[in-house]
């Protein structure tokens, strides 16, 4: 099992921030996150811009850091300059 946990302001449309995953084989954390479908959809689109910090095991990471099982995987949004990255651009 692997836990995801949104921070800041990420958040799935029904609110959720917290999602136990389980995990058959070591997969990349854009892999795991394409994985949750629906819920994630939009946490993937920032990730693809760029505007999601990873970590796992409180180590900085990357979208393409490979997980296994046991691993806490946390996503926070920014824009590359202290912001949370949800807000529209200029």
């Amino acid at each position: 099992m692997v836990t995801i946990t949104l921070m800041g302001q990420l958040q799935t449309a029904d609110g959720e921030r917290d999602f136990a995953c389980s995990l058959p084989e070591s997969m990349t954390v854009r892999q795991l996150i394409q994985k949750q479908g629906h819920a994630l959809r939009p946490v993937l689109q920032l990730l693809k811009e760029k505007k999601v910090m990873v970590t796992v095991n409180k180590r900085i990471a990357s979208e393409d850091t490979r997980v296994q099982d046991g691993d806490a995987i946390r996503l926070v949004a920014h824009d590359g300059m202290g912001g949370t990255g949800l807000a529209p651009t200029l």
